[in-house]
């Protein structure tokens, strides 16, 4: 590694494959539960609670990184995100044998959510900070990283399941824990800039929530995490219907369609945003998202529903980074703080999200209803999008 040439370019690939390792983290486990359950007779009950028990670790991580990462530093930190993501992979085949195979599988599930959760932290403030041309479009391309990472994932896990057979998921799990491993010493070497510009005045954390830009910004941040995770929470759902399969093949297609479709929508961001203004693009996103879930309550035809289930995807890629961007843009001294603030209220957002769709659809009897719901998300984006652009006129 030490005759290699590490430049800004260099860090720049480092965070595209951070994104990956956290699709990694987030969507390898899922594709086990059928067997975890055959294999150490955990009822799935209780198996779907280590989504819960993930994701919660990592909003916690990012509520506390606002305050220890600039203490800690970036480079510990970022290096700390890797090891922690590959140490879970490799902990995940090995602890059920050591303890009760639950609170086993659970432990490293807990090693490898804080990695995860200094993932979403860190790695889009430290891209941000890397000389490039446009941050905007290098923003939206590095989230695409986290699609192409969940489409890869359940596409190189099947494979491997269907040549190797489930039972030897262990040695998979340890073949991802190679990429956060090799990507953690990438970032002991590669350079990294100060989060905040030398002649940028950093903005104290008292201030950062005194600000009303700051505020307008996170409920857009809610109201992306939530319309994201609003309809591909229920993707398997739309794909049993829509293409009359079984839940296994659901739970790959529609998810997969959705990820493929968002991927897609950041990486032309990513390629081609330099000609477009976010903010012109963000809302016409918001009307594709709006015309979307139309679809999906309003067609009589599953196969339809579907379709709107994917267009959703392809509206709402760039509302994460988009937000990202802004952010960065209007409050260039906000450093970690708020890039961990504004994390978190994405995550709030995709837990509340699908909750909202699920209790709808659980008193109206019709998950189409429950989406319908969710509209109120788009909507609201468009009003913040709209005061932003009344603000600065």
């Amino acid at each position: 590694m030490g005759r290699l040439k590490f430049s800004f370019q260099t860090t720049v690939r480092a965070c595209f494959a951070g994104y990956a390792v956290q699709a990694v983290v987030n969507n390898f486990v899922p594709l086990l539960f059928l067997t975890f359950e055959r294999s150490y007779g955990v009822p799935l009950s209780k198996i779907t609670l280590l989504i819960t028990f993930n994701f919660g670790i990592q909003l916690l991580v990012d509520l506390l990184s606002a305050k220890f990462v600039d203490k800690i530093g970036y480079r510990v930190c970022i290096t700390a995100a890797h090891v922690l993501s590959a140490a879970g992979l490799v902990l995940l085949p090995v602890l059920p044998h050591i303890l009760p195979p639950f609170a086993g599988i659970l432990l490293a599930v807990s090693v490898y959510a804080v990695g995860g959760g200094l993932l979403e932290v860190l790695v889009s403030p430290i891209l941000e900070s890397c000389p490039a041309e446009n941050h905007e479009t290098a923003m939206s391309l590095l989230h695409s990283f986290y699609c192409w990472g969940h489409v890869g994932v359940v596409l190189l896990s099947t494979v491997f399941f269907h040549f190797f057979g489930t039972e030897n998921w262990p040695a998979l799990s340890l073949i991802w824990a190679v990429l956060p491993a090799v990507n953690a010493l990438v970032f002991l070497k590669t350079p990294l800039a100060p989060p905040v510009p030398a002649h940028v005045q950093k903005i104290p954390l008292p201030a950062l929530l005194k600000n009303r830009t700051f505020w307008l910004l996170s409920l857009m941040m809610v109201c992306a995490g939530a319309g994201e995770l609003s309809v591909s929470q229920w993707s398997s759902a739309f794909a049993e219907q829509g293409l009359g399969v079984g839940k296994t093949v659901g739970d790959l297609a529609g998810p997969m369609f959705f990820a493929v479709l968002m991927g897609l929508s950041r990486t032309l961001y990513g390629k081609y945003g330099a000609k477009i203004k976010l903010d012109r693009f963000m809302l016409v996103c918001c009307a594709g998202l709006l015309a979307s879930y139309l679809l999906i309550t309003l067609s009589p035809y599953p196969v339809v529903s579907l379709l709107g289930c994917g267009l959703t995807g392809l509206s709402v890629g760039i509302m994460w980074p988009g937000t990202f961007s802004k952010a960065a843009a209007a409050l260039r001294g906000g450093g970690t703080a708020m890039f961990a603030l504004l994390a978190l209220f994405g995550d709030l957002g995709a837990a509340g999200g699908p909750t909202l769709v699920g209790i709808v659809a659980d008193r109206s009897g019709s998950l189409q209803t429950g989406v319908l719901a969710a509209i109120v998300f788009p909507a609201v984006m468009m009003l913040c999008l709209f005061g932003r652009r009344k603000k600065h006129a």
